[in-house]
This record gives structure tokens, sequence and C-alpha cells, in this order.
């Protein structure tokens, strides 16, 4: 399969250079997301069968003071690709994000459950995903939440560099999710692709691993896993002010995207052994 990626350095793109190498890349140089009709360009360039954005805006708290170069990135850009996917008969993947929700209630968001984002990032996600959905060509937007890995800067990085520095640190406790390992999501990206190629209808779909956890009970693990005694505090998010508000429900329902494509969700403690190992060998 010849497979067109947006996105160098991001986690998953990273991850998908590991698994599909011989994938054309495309970073920043090439493709600016902030200018999305030279994206629309790459892809009528390009000779591919398949197109993957594996590239976004993700600074959550500066969307809040700079939404209208989020939505670029994240809305206009992914809805150009789209189109130019589409009118050329190519499956296009979408990587979104839970933040389209409002975390509410305690029970896992299904795909076709209302939107509603409480910040900047999450309309501007929530934005490409109907210019996506509007392109009308066959597109599959996984929403995914909590993302990790060895690369970039995530949640496991920041515990295992704050957790060898302190003796203890306060997490939140009242956010709830299903921390994903880049890994399995560059893995399903790359199996979905090639269904899709084959006929497979896209879709929204949720992609997030299990079983779901807190950040202060992920941060346990975490410290678990590497062999830190840090004492990881409980606290709630109203004790941790950030510019952007967080979801406090990130639960995502995974099983139409299993139905649908035969795609197990990752166990994110079996990715959180493989990323600390990688760290710190």
């Amino acid at each position: 399969m010849r497979l067109l990626v947006f996105g160098k350095t991001g986690q998953v793109a990273r991850e998908l250079q590991r698994l599909a190498p011989d994938a054309n890349f495309l970073g920043r140089d090439e493709a600016d997301l902030m200018n999305p009709a030279a994206c629309a360009a790459a892809i009528a360039a390009s000779g591919a069968q398949a197109i993957i954005n594996a590239a976004a805006w993700t600074a959550v708290d500066k969307a809040e003071s700079e939404e209208a170069a989020a939505t670029v990135v994240n809305g206009d850009a992914p809805a150009a690709m789209a189109r130019a996917a589409a009118d050329r008969g190519l499956p296009f993947l979408h990587i979104s994000t839970d933040y389209v929700f409002d975390g509410s209630g305690e029970q896992p968001f299904t795909p076709d459950h209302p939107t509603a984002p409480l910040g900047a990032y999450g309309r501007s996600k929530l934005a490409g995903e109907r210019g996506v959905s509007a392109a009308g060509g066959n597109a599959l937007i996984l929403r995914t939440s909590w993302v990790v890995s060895a690369h970039g800067a995530n949640f496991v990085k920041t515990m295992l560099r704050l957790g060898a520095e302190r003796e203890s640190l306060r997490v939140v406790a009242d956010q709830i999710g299903g921390p994903t390992p880049a890994s399995a999501i560059a893995e399903a990206l790359l199996a979905a692709a090639n269904a899709m190629v084959a006929g497979v209808p896209g879709g929204t779909h949720h992609f997030a691993g299990g079983p779901e956890t807190s950040w202060a009970d992920f941060a346990r693990a975490i410290m678990a896993e590497a062999g830190l005694p840090c004492r990881i505090e409980d606290i709630p998010t109203t004790d941790y002010p950030t510019p952007a508000k967080r979801p406090l429900n990130s639960r995502l329902d995974c099983s139409a995207f299993t139905k649908a494509f035969g795609i197990q969700c990752p166990d994110w403690r079996q990715g959180l052994t493989a990323i600390v190992k990688e760290l710190r060998p």
C-alpha cells in the first residue's frame, strides 16, 4: 500500500515510521497545516493509495488564546485533505479526540453521542471532524484519548522526569479515561487503512486504552513500573487550574471500532511497560 502521512515528529507519526518506513511522511516544511491548500496539493501530487493525517495542533491550553490558528490546523486543513482524498477516491484517516465531548457523567461515550466541547481545542477538533465528514469520501475519524509514548511531550515522560526529582507529586484524581499508547494507534490506523483500501467503509469510531483509570492512578502505575519511590497525592481538578477546562469523563466506548475492523483496543499497562523500557533501558 502506497501511504501518505501528514506528520513526522508527533507521537503517532513517529510510531507509524517504525511500522511503515516506506510510507511518505510530510513534515511542516513540506506540508504546513496552516496552509490547507498546500496540504490538498500534496495529496494530489502523491500517487498514494491512502492518506493518514497524524499532524495536529495539540497544545490544549495555548489554543484558548490562539483559537483561530488552532482551527486552521485542526479544522480547515483536515477538511481540505479530506476533500482532496475524496476527489481521488482515496481513503482518508484522521485522528480526533475525546475533547469533542463535555466530559459529563460516568458512562463511556459512544461515537454517536452528542458533541459539546468545553474549550477551543475541542472546538477546533470538532471543526475538523465536521469538515472531514462533509467531504463525502471514505473517511475514518478515530477519536482517542490520553496519548502516550517514548516520544514528544506526554504524561508518562513528565511523570518519569518529576518522579526522579521529587519525593511526592500532587496529581488530579477526578479525571477518568483511558491512556492510549501511540504505538497501538499507529497499528490500528495501518490495519484500518488496508481494510479501507479493500473497500471497508470508515466512519466515526473510538480507540482508547483500557482499563479506565485516573491520572493519579496512572501516575502510580508509572512510578511502580519505573521503580521510583515518588508518592502520588490525589487532588481534585479544582486544585490544578489550567487555561483550558479538561473533561472529567474521558471514557470512550470502542466496541463499534472492534466490530467494524476487528481491531481490539489496547491494554495501556502493557504499553506502559514498553514505553518505560524504551526510556529507561
